[in-house]
């Protein structure tokens, strides 16, 4: 969908919205590979954050009219279960390094 945004927007939010999405997978990834439970947590903190920042991106393409309210809903029905499983992976990792939320 950012391949439809207005040129104007090519480094403001269109790459915004492309690196905290790569970022969220790649910080899963990254974090899997390092030792212990209470590393990984904090790599899946990273890409809790980069969720959220996705979901104000959202947000924003709405407030802009940058696109239609379908393409703002298919967007965000793909950003919600991957927030979901984070949070729980999140909870699980805590769990297993004997951390509360």
């Amino acid at each position: 969908m950012t391949g439809r945004f207005p040129k104007s927007e090519l480094y403001g939010l269109t790459a915004q919205m492309r690196r905290a999405a790569f970022s969220a997978a790649a910080n899963l990834a990254e974090g899997s590979a390092k030792r212990g439970a209470r590393e990984f947590r904090r790599y899946i903190d990273i890409t809790l954050g980069s969720v959220s920042e996705l979901s104000y991106a959202i947000r924003a393409v709405q407030d802009l009219g940058l696109g239609t309210a379908d393409d703002v809903r298919r967007l965000d029905e793909l950003r919600q279960p991957a927030g979901r499983l984070t949070w729980g992976l999140y909870r699980r990792v805590c769990a297993k390094a004997g951390e509360g939320l």
